[in-house]
């Protein structure tokens, strides 16, 4: 007796964005002082590529009554990450926008290097490999 073969989460998900027409989806990472750069790079990629584009949707260098008190905001900051990671889970490629990478952009990079995700860099310099 045979068994059919068990698809990975992975090859779900690729099945999945198939069944749904969902042709590319891109991740944008980057410290929110890139913000304006990345709303021009998510313009580019939708209307130029037509792309699904993905990217941080909070700035906490802002301030806000959600992250006020400094134990809500390192909460939110640590489920603001796991929800990126999310985000390049979904992708099918990730951009890194800015001439800066700190500490959550360079876990960012890694996560996407070890998951296979193609990179780009909106400057190239900055990449933690050819550093």
């Amino acid at each position: 007796m045979s068994y059919p073969k068990l698809s990975s989460p992975e090859e779900k998900l690729a099945e999945g964005k198939t069944g749904l027409n969902i042709n590319d989806i891109v991740v944008l990472c980057g410290s929110m002082r890139f913000a304006a750069e990345m709303a021009e790079v998510a313009v580019h990629e939708s209307v130029l590529r037509h792309s699904l584009v993905l990217k941080p949707d909070v700035n906490m260098k802002r301030e806000h009554p959600l992250w006020a008190d400094p134990v809500a905001a390192e909460a939110l900051k640590v489920r603001l990450d796991d929800q990126h990671k999310q985000k390049i889970r979904l992708a099918d490629r990730v951009i890194v926008v800015g001439d800066y990478i700190g500490d959550s952009t360079r876990s960012e990079i890694a996560y996407a290097r070890r998951l296979g995700k193609p990179i780009t860099f909106t400057h190239p310099s900055v990449d933690p490999d050819t550093v």
